[in-house]
């Protein structure tokens, strides 16, 4: 097996536990502090992380293995969840992931790998946000969910915010090339 096999296998697989992983965070510590005074539901830094591994695995495995991924981490987050909490987190992993994996589709042979990262990672953390917290039951009594959607966008923005590092340094380095003559 090469490298970018291995890799991409190791992001599949890494991928599809983060789903499990946000689920039983939400299940155990409920809203956690994300920076700035706000709070989110604790799977956030899971589910932000979920949306670079799920480029990785496109890169490296193909449009094919990433749609799979998508397909086995909704069915793992609908059984690892519980009730309506598990529907709302399957849903909006299910239509996140398929704005990252569309934004990324058209981005990635445009622009390269990391400015790809950059746009869809932000297109599916503020869908995906936005999914969860409009259908997921009242998630702390007396407080709407409404109130958690800038933690939200905050805690998996953190997850993001290395490879937007990147991505700029990155463009910044094609531009100072020289041209070819």
């Amino acid at each position: 097996m090469n490298r970018r096999t291995l890799t991409g296998l190791t992001a599949a697989v890494l991928y599809v536990l983060t789903i499990a992983a946000a689920n039983e965070a939400v299940r155990r510590w409920g809203p956690v502090p994300v920076g700035f005074g706000l709070l989110a539901p604790a799977g956030v830094y899971f589910a932000g992380l979920a949306f670079t591994l799920r480029d990785i695995t496109q890169r490296t495995l193909g449009k094919w293995a990433a749609l799979g991924a998508i397909t086995a981490g909704t069915v793992l987050s609908l059984v690892t969840g519980s009730g309506a909490i598990a529907i709302a987190a399957a849903l909006a992993f299910l239509t996140s992931e398929l704005v990252d994996f569309a934004v990324y589709s058209v981005t990635e042979p445009r622009a390269g790998f990391l400015p790809a990262v950059v746009v869809s990672n932000v297109a599916g953390l503020l869908v995906d946000s936005w999914v969860f917290l409009h259908l997921a039951p009242q998630l702390v009594p007396g407080v709407p969910n409404t109130a958690f959607l800038t933690g939200q966008i905050v805690g998996k923005a953190w997850l993001t915010a290395p490879f937007a590092a990147f991505a700029v340094a990155a463009l910044i380095r094609r531009r100072e090339r020289p041209q070819p003559a």
